[in-house]
């Protein structure tokens, strides 16, 4: 049975680079199987309903959509409605009452090895926090994104994986939108 499915592309629309309009990507998610696609604000948020047998192969489908017509390479990360629901459930630094606004999310394509995650320096960038639970990376940036050194491809490097990032407030309207 079809399912929501929330579509994670990193680093377009960013800084007058990688451009895609957004009609553009919806198209290409159409063609590429999904129904009912939502897109939110710029910077590569698609919501599709997608059939089960799609849902593994949507990422490396999206790419090759992106580089055939665009040009370029732009990572996707792909996550099911329910394990947003399981992320917007379960970011420790909301339970621990952190204020919203500092509060990140790192998507992971992969799930991470273990001694990869403890390798990981706890001291990198100081006064930031995170914490890595299966496939996200929970962030809080009292200071923001700007300066921090807990970057995408800091974790990519570290982890052996692709990451995007999205602000909590992000993560909550994108839920929100694929309850609706």
């Amino acid at each position: 049975m079809p399912a929501t499915h929330l579509i994670l592309l990193r680093g377009i629309n960013v800084g007058g680079k990688h451009i895609v309009p957004m009609k553009e990507l919806a198209a290409l998610v159409e063609q590429a199987g999904g129904t009912g696609v939502k897109t939110y604000i710029q910077s590569g948020n698609v919501i599709a309903t997608v059939a089960p047998k799609l849902a593994p192969r949507l990422p490396a489908v999206i790419a090759a959509s992106i580089k055939d017509r665009f040009g370029f390479d732009a990572p996707v990360v792909v996550r099911s409605r329910g394990e947003l629901e399981r992320v917007g459930d379960s970011n420790p630094f909301l339970a621990a009452g952190k204020p919203e606004d500092a509060l990140h999310v790192c998507f992971l394509r992969d799930e991470p090895d273990p001694a990869k995650v403890a390798g990981l320096d706890p001291d990198r960038s100081p006064g930031d926090l995170y914490i890595v639970q299966g496939k996200e990376i929970y962030l809080c940036l009292p200071s923001g994104v700007a300066d921090s050194k807990l970057t995408n491809a800091y974790f990519d490097s570290q982890l052996a994986t692709i990451t995007t990032a999205r602000n909590w407030r992000t993560v909550g309207k994108l839920l929100a939108m694929m309850r609706a």
